[in-house]
């Protein structure tokens, strides 16, 4: 199968049947083989029921119901479970994604040889203040953390080999940063290509500020998990055992001093107290990183998802 298209949705009722008019045009114009995935992330208007209605009319399309809303990232990830194709489209359903846009992407995969390509909104038609800006300056962070150049990290329009879906975990809310979690994977041949970003025609944008805040938070996790998530206990061992370290050194710096230099009783100094702290926060650490290297060896069920329903799949 050339082209497997995952598209995330939640309450997109009105926009689902132009977009998957628009996508059939474009895979007949260029006679690919395909499959759309749509996951429905726990809708609670009729989306659900318009994916069956496209389903009956064109069998390429397929659909995942949540029981609940789990988040993009859980859409996403079980989408990648399901999708078939040599080549992955990912594509958010509010009609600002163009699917026109596919068959360059698809292109820069098989001919050019990238493991992800990301669009870049290069011109954007959402609000300055509250999402341009903001969106300016996180790119820039994930940017110098991960050392990958691309602009829009954040961009629901990607394309990806198949290997690459297949040998990654999206969850939380690491949608933001599947580029980074490709590169700690392995997979370092990441490109950009500048799309088109369309005025939202139906809805409205199901993010507020708080997604923000939780995408600071994720790339925190992302830069920690990718460099220590195998060997927690390097990074807290190492800064317990030189807290540990530290505060032995002053409390022997006092005993010495009490017994041979001083008649100051060693509890009547500030130090004291700041050195039994250190080194009670250093054997934390060390703690902490050795129950890392425990929960690192165990096995993780935190991506399993209620599904109500599945079409075609």
């Amino acid at each position: 199968m050339d082209l497997s298209i995952v598209i995330p949705l939640f309450n997109e009722d009105e926009s689902l049947p132009e977009l998957s008019a628009w996508i059939e045009r474009v895979m007949l114009a260029n006679n690919y083989s395909y499959e759309v995935i749509m996951v429905d992330d726990g809708s609670t208007d009729n989306s659900w029921k318009v994916i069956e209605q496209l389903r009956s009319s064109n069998s390429n399309i397929k659909g995942i119901k949540f029981q609940r809303n789990y988040g993009k990232s859980a859409a996403l990830n079980e989408g990648f479970k399901a999708a078939q194709g040599d080549v992955i489209i990912t594509m958010d359903a509010d009609m600002q994604d163009s699917p026109d846009e596919i068959p360059e992407l698809r292109r820069m995969i098989i001919e050019d040889g990238f493991d992800l390509v990301s669009g870049w909104k290069k011109k954007r038609y959402d609000n300055t203040l509250t999402k341009n800006i903001p969106s300016k300056l996180f790119n820039a962070a994930a940017r110098s953390m991960s050392k990958i150049q691309l602009h829009d990290f954040n961009c629901g329009l990607k394309s990806y080999s198949k290997k690459v879906v297949k040998s990654i975990e999206v969850y939380g809310e690491m949608h933001r940063y599947v580029p980074v979690l490709a590169k700690w994977a392995g997979f370092r041949k990441i490109g950009e290509k500048v799309v088109e970003h369309r005025a939202r025609k139906y809805g409205v944008t199901k993010f507020g500020w708080n997604r923000f805040v939780n995408g600071f938070l994720d790339l925190m996790t992302i830069f920690f998990v990718g460099k220590f998530g195998k060997r927690p206990m390097h990074f807290f061992g190492l800064w317990g055992s030189i807290s540990f370290f530290v505060g032995l050194t002053i409390f022997t710096y006092l005993s010495i001093s009490k017994f041979f230099f001083d008649t100051t009783g060693m509890t009547q100094r500030p130090l004291f107290y700041f050195a039994i702290m250190i080194m009670i926060i250093g054997s934390q650490l060390f703690l902490a990183g050795f129950i890392g290297e425990l929960i690192s060896r165990s096995s993780s069920d935190r991506n399993t998802y209620l599904i109500e329903e599945k079409k075609g799949l």
